[in-house]
Order: structure tokens, then C-alpha cells, then sequence
């Protein structure tokens, strides 16, 4: 019995036998056509030499251009043997009499052969215009169907079977390095071109096997390389591969897109679900607050004091309810800014004035601390919104209060600086670590070694930034651990009016 292994390594393809017969039928058949032409010219017509020659041309060219080089040659060289024989003298013989015969016959037989060329590359070019419009119009149907590419299924999936689909493929197979995932399409899996599918993405080349019509290429965007593509059964010309290999990028790029803003838009109308939840529920404590604001205040205004233990408590309660009434607002902003709904109302203003409102507003606060001011005379006025301004400078106060020590002061200043106005409020607390300075901004951010035993929600600095971004100024902080911070406002300058 033979050896399976050694019968498959010698075996011919079928399809490589049956093309050897066609060629070999053709060739007979070239071969008829000459013998009926000369047939015709010398029996039944009997036409001269030089008729006969053209009946062998055009019979030549009917043969390259139905079929191709092999037997056009094959009909050269049959058509001039016949000629020789049948219409040069001395006929029935393969000899020449005279010299200029000779130079006819081989002018004739270059002129057979050069015209069967032409006239086959003529076929030639005609088939890969045909072939290119059939490319153009498969890049066409392939180029609309990505880009009515459902978001429903895989979308790599979806371009794998249109492409095997609209070029008849009997395999694809496409990697994505996103996802890692390989989408199959077409009766053939191709699984072991798995490697070369990552080897290729990875390397940005491309591989091809003629033999096997198999091409491996990668695809790119921007020059790199985001995936890779196989396809097999089917031979593209370098072009139409490359315009392939361009729309399956921007299919992957398009759903890409489409995930992004998808998300945006989920995390948009989470925030703005969340911003006016917020916004509601702040307001919904506006109400009782006044209340307890209003009927403590009354207690502590009455003519007849109170006992001293109740006074005590109804301040507390007084204090507590302006603090929380102050945290009520900051939601409140906070929820406006992460909705959009920033809205400004500039006027000119005095950088001492509003440091002075701040520090009316934060008196109970700030009693019994010392806070020194220092304040530049000439300043000019800022464009601000002063109720916004002065919530951000209380942020930076409150933080000092916080932070450091009651017995240690806490300087305000507001200084003229290039193109603006500095506002800013230094204390001599432990300091910001260098690692922490930009993440103080964060929302809710609050450092490892203040947060259990410093009370606050790590919303203030996020305020104050957004405010100042709002103004176009911003906010820094300036601090080494162990020798305090001291947090800025830089403002742009306002109108040229000096205000004392």
C-alpha cells in the first residue's frame, strides 16, 4: 500500500490536470483553424501568396484574441510553415528558391507573432479594466455596508462577513488589538492563521502565499497598527487590499467613535440626573434651615436672658445652622457647575470689599483668631461675580481654619500682580505635600492624614477652582510640609478705575 504521506506530497491538484487539457485541446484546436484556412485559400479559392498571408493574420488574431499567447505562438508558427509549403515557390516543399522569400516569410511570422502579442495585451488590459470596475464597485457595496454597520452585534463580526460576503471569500478572519478578539467569517475558520493574525498586527507588515491564495495584512490607522485582516479564495490587486484594509479601519474607528460618545452621553445625563437631584434636595433643605435660623436667632435677641447652659446651646444651634446652610449652598453651586449651569453676573468690585464680607460672614468663626489683612492700596476693581467670589474666598478661609493651629495667624492679602489681581489667604498649618498639590482640587479629595480627624466634605477647593475657571483667573497653592500654604486667586484685571 502506499505511503498516505508520501501519496498526498506528490499528489497533482485536479484543477492543475484539467487546465493541462484545456491548454492541450486549445492547441489542437489552433492547429485545425490554420489547416482550414489553408484549406480554403489554396483549394477553394486558390488565392495568391499574399491573400493567403492575410487570411493567416486575421486567423492569428481571432486565436489571441479568443484565447491567448500560447496558441496565438502556436498558430504563428503552424500558419508559416503552411505558408511556406502551400504558397511559396517551390511548392510542396519546405525549401525557398528565392532569397526575398525568406525575408517575406520572416516578416510575416514577426508580424503574426507581434500582432497575436498586442492583440492579447490588448484582452489583457481590457480584462483589468473590467476586473478594476468589479473591484471598485465590491470596495463600493463593502464601503456603504460599514457604514450601516448596526451597533446591535459585533461590528468586527458584522465587516468580517460583509467583506467575505461582497468579494467572495471562502475565509476571514479578523483580529482586533482592542478587544483581542478574532471574528471569523466564510466557510473556512482559517484558526491557524491565529498567529500570524497577532504576529502581523503587532508588526505592522503584511504576509502573502500565492500557492495557497492566503494574504495576511495589517490594518492601520494614523500609521498604526490597530488589527489584522486574513483573506483567502480570492486574488485582490494591491489597491483594492489597501482600500480593504482602510475601510475596516475606519469601521473599527467608527464604532470606537460611537462607544465614546455613547458613554459621554450616559455619563452626561448621569450628571446632569444627579446635579439636579442634588439641586433639589438642597433646596428642599433651604426651608427648615431658615426656620431653625430665624427661631434661634430670636432666642438669643429676646429681652430676658436665658440661663447660661441654654444660651450656650441655642448658639450652637445658631452656628450649626449657618454651617450647614453654608454646605447647603456649596452643593448647590456644586451641582450647578456639573450641570452646566454656571451662569455668571460680573460687576466691578473692590478686593477689600469682598474680603470684608467674608470675614462678616465667617465672624463667629473667626473669633478669638488672629487674622491679619494686607491689602494694597491702588488696586484696580475685578469683573466678578460677587457672590461666587466671595463663596470661593471663604472656601480658602475656612480650609486655613481648619488646618492650623488656633494660636498661629492667618494673613489675607490682595496684591497687584502681572495682568491682575492676587487674592490670596496663607496660614501656618502642616503644609500640602508636594505629591498632593494638584489631587486637593480633585472633588471629594481629602488627604490620608487629615481626613479622620479634620472635618470637611473635599468639596471647597473643587469650588473655588471651578469658580475662578468660570472668571478666567485660577487657583494655586504655594506650600512646603512643615511650613504652611498659602492658596491664591489670580483675577484678570478689570476696569482701569483705582480703587482705594
Amino acid at each position: 500500500m502506499d505511503d498516505p504521506v508520501r501519496f498526498n506530497a506528490y499528489r497533482v491538484p485536479l484543477s492543475r490536470i484539467r487546465g493541462v487539457g484545456r491548454l492541450g485541446f486549445r492547441l489542437l484546436a489552433t492547429l485545425a483553424l490554420i489547416a482550414a484556412v489553408t484549406l480554403l485559400a489554396y483549394r477553394l479559392l486558390d488565392v495568391n501568396a499574399t491573400t493567403a498571408g492575410f487570411f493567416y493574420l486575421v486567423a492569428i488574431l481571432v486565436i489571441a484574441t479568443t484565447w491567448g499567447l500560447a496558441e496565438a505562438s502556436t498558430a504563428s508558427v503552424g500558419a508559416m510553415l503552411c505558408f511556406n509549403y502551400f504558397f511559396l515557390p517551390p511548392i510542396g516543399t519546405f525549401t525557398i528558391a528565392d532569397p526575398q522569400n525568406w525575408v517575406a516569410l520572416f516578416a510575416f511570422l514577426a508580424t503574426s507573432i507581434t500582432a497575436s502579442h498586442l492583440s492579447l495585451q490588448a484582452k489583457k488590459r481590457a480584462r483589468e479594466a473590467v476586473d478594476r470596475q468589479l473591484e471598485m464597485e465590491r470596495l463600493y457595496a463593502l464601503s456603504r455596508a460599514i457604514l450601516l454597520t448596526e451597533m446591535t452585534q459585533p461590528v468586527a463580526k458584522q465587516i468580517a462577513y460583509q467583506i467575505a460576503h461582497t468579494f467572495g471569500f471562502s475565509g476571514v478572519a479578523l483580529y482586533d488589538r482592542a478587544s483581542g478578539e478574532i471574528q471569523r467569517a466564510g466557510p473556512e475558520d482559517l484558526p491557524e492563521f491565529d498567529d500570524k493574525l497577532r504576529e502581523v498586527a503587532l508588526q505592522g507588515t503584511q504576509l502573502q502565499d500565492d500557492s495557497r491564495q492566503v494574504v495576511v495584512t495589517a490594518i492601520r490607522l494614523g500609521g498604526v497598527p490597530i488589527g489584522s485582516i486574513v483573506l483567502r479564495g480570492s486574488s485582490l490587486s494591491d489597491t483594492a487590499l489597501q482600500a480593504v484594509s482602510n475601510l475596516v479601519a475606519i469601521g473599527l474607528e467608527k464604532v470606537r467613535g460611537q462607544e465614546l460618545a455613547n458613554r459621554a452621553e450616559a455619563a452626561r445625563q448621569s450628571e446632569d440626573l444627579k446635579s439636579t437631584l442634588l439641586d433639589a434636595i438642597a433646596h428642599e433643605f433651604k426651608t427648615p434651615l431658615t426656620s431653625i435660623k430665624a427661631a434661634a436667632s430670636a432666642m438669643l435677641a429676646i429681652t430676658d436672658p436665658l440661663p447660661l447652659e441654654q444660651r450656650e446651646l441655642v448658639t450652637i444651634i445658631d452656628e450649626e445652622a449657618d454651617r450647614l446652610a453654608r454646605l447647603v449652598t456649596e452643593a448647590i453651586q456644586m451641582a450647578r457647575i456639573e450641570g452646566g449651569k454656571f451662569q455668571l453676573s460680573p460687576a466691578p468690585h473692590s478686593p477689600g470689599s469682598l474680603i470684608a464680607e467674608v470675614l462678616e460672614q465667617l465672624k463667629p468663626m473667626t473669633d478669638g483668631r488672629e487674622i491679619r489683612l494686607e491689602i494694597s492700596t491702588g488696586l484696580p476693581s475685578i469683573s466678578v461675580d460677587a457672590e461666587l467670589i466671595r463663596l470661593a474666598i471663604r472656601q480658602l478661609l475656612d480650609n486655613a481654619l481648619k488646618y492650623s493651629p488656633s494660636t498661629a495667624p492667618i494673613i489675607i492679602s490682595a496684591r497687584g500682580a502681572a495682568g491682575g489681581v492676587v487674592i490670596s489667604v496663607t496660614d501656618h498649618g502642616p503644609g500640602v505635600p508636594e505629591a498632593e498639590q494638584l489631587k486637593i482640587f480633585e472633588r471629594f479629595y481629602r488627604s490620608s492624614t487629615d481626613r479622620h480627624h479634620v472635618v470637611g466634605t473635599g468639596m471647597g477647593l473643587t469650588i473655588a477652582r471651578e469658580i475662578m475657571r468660570a472668571h478666567g483667573g485660577e487657583v494655586s497653592v504655594a506650600s512646603r510640609p512643615g511650613h504652611g500654604a498659602e492658596f491664591s486667586l489670580l483675577f484678570p484685571a478689570g476696569p482701569k478705575e483705582k480703587i482705594a
